[in-house]
């Protein structure tokens, strides 16, 4: 994560949700303790600056944050009549960041100070002794940090409310669901947060998904880009998550389904293996039950994505008149080039039939015959029928890790060995 990305959400939860206002108001309202601003009554703020904010990484402790906040603060003098004193103020905060027993990284405010630049009244000068005006600035230094060190917990809360989101369960269509927790504590540098994430997959019956041991190691990732936040997903973590999917894989094909497909009829495979016409009634229907048998595997070089699929294609005559039923089963091991999108915050998958790499007879109730002549009908029968019905399937994409708010639709996609790499420029942020 750049410290683009953490600015950035720093900035949002501090004006978009009116922290310093808010709590300004209720500080100053009358409360038992409190601590006033001694020689003024009926103490309230008439007017709060948006808050120029700096933020900094410290290198294994966390995020150090510098606020210039400028305010007016209004009241009964106590030389008689309304004063108001114009005060600006720097504001600097720690915050280290750990992981909490849930997975999740948490912000919490290590230390927290403030630094009065200037208090200015509207009493003319000979009306405010240099006394007078020490006394005051001195009470303002007891104040103020009650009044504002309470913004940077506020704040802190608010990102880590949106970490929490992280490790929500996520609904994975009926398949499944998915949740992403920290696999170790962050680690900070001086630029970026890196925060390495493992996933817990649940098919729909409950049963965990075990992801390879394999995983990416540190030293084989790329250097980040410059200002751009970077989001790494292993092929191991693709694979379990299209395992998770797989059952939805499952088709049955028949004659004149889907335009384009070979006449499924058993004329056709006599004509393709001569010695089937012997045994097989002409003209028969024929339906093709594609199923998968294991796991899928995706390998990822950084010049292509493979998902390797392994199925069984089961020929059944389908005429009530014949007693046929199952035929024969094949072992086949299809190869699908994948390509990668970002679409409303997932990763979205489209497969293309790149090769059949193995196809084998594993059953049959007619006896043994080669395969060899059928692999090019099985080919397009998976590139016309079968690849389409799984990116049918698909079409839910890959729920992307929330890292507070960072919006994966800028994202640019590039592949490297065993690995898919999202960057978000943080100038779209």
């Amino acid at each position: 994560m750049d410290i683009g990305t953490i600015d950035r959400a720093v900035s949002t939860a501090l004006n978009e949700s009116n922290v310093l206002q808010k709590l300004v108001e209720e500080t100053t309202k009358k409360k038992s303790n409190m601590k006033p601003i001694k020689g003024i009554s009926r103490l309230k703020v008439t007017d709060l600056r948006p808050p120029e904010i700096s933020l900094t990484l410290s290198p294994g402790v966390g995020l150090f944050m510098a606020v210039l906040v400028r305010m007016t603060i209004a009241g009964r003098s106590f030389i008689g009549g309304n004063m108001e004193i114009k005060v600006a103020a720097n504001l600097t905060a720690s915050a280290r960041l750990a992981q909490d027993s849930q997975g999740c990284p948490w912000f919490s405010t290590k230390s927290c100070r403030i630094a009065l630049l200037s208090a200015k009244t509207n009493l003319p000068s000979n009306m405010l002794p240099q006394v007078v005006s020490k006394f005051l600035d001195s009470s303002l230094q007891k104040v103020l940090p009650s009044l504002l060190c309470p913004a940077v917990d506020a704040v802190l809360n608010l990102m880590n409310a949106k970490f929490t989101t992280m490790t929500s369960t996520i609904p994975l269509g009926t398949a499944g669901t998915l949740r992403y927790a920290l696999l170790n504590p962050p680690v900070t540098s001086e630029t970026f947060i890196q925060l390495d994430l493992r996933t817990i997959l649940h098919k729909e019956e409950g049963e965990v998904v075990d992801l390879p041991a394999d995983q990416l190691s540190p030293t084989s990732l790329p250097p980040k880009r410059e200002a751009a936040t970077q989001l790494i997903l292993s092929a191991g973590f693709l694979g379990a998550e299209l395992s998770v999917m797989q059952a939805s894989f499952s088709l049955n094909i028949s004659n004149n389904m889907i335009l384009g497909l070979p006449p499924l009829v058993t004329t056709m495979l006599g004509a393709l293996i001569p010695e089937l016409s012997m045994v097989l009634p002409p003209s028969q229907p024929l339906v093709i039950e594609m199923r998968e048998t294991n796991p899928p595997l995706v390998t990822i070089t950084p010049d292509k994505t493979i998902v390797h699929l392994f199925s069984t294609a089961e020929f059944w005559v389908s005429s009530p008149d014949s007693d046929l039923g199952s035929l024969f089963v094949l072992d086949v091991h299809s190869d699908l080039r994948a390509h990668f999108a970002v679409v409303e915050e997932r990763l979205q998958l489209s497969l293309a039939l790149d090769s059949l790499s193995q196809v084998a007879l594993a059953s049959s109730s007619i006896g043994t015959f080669d395969e060899l002549p059928l692999n090019r009908v099985l080919a397009d029968i998976i590139h016309v029928a079968y690849v389409p019905s799984i990116n049918r399937a698909l079409r839910g994409g890959v729920p992307l890790p929330p890292l507070l708010g960072t919006p994966y639709r800028w994202a640019e996609v590039s592949q490297l060995q065993n690995g898919l790499v999202l960057d978000v420029p943080v100038t779209e942020i």
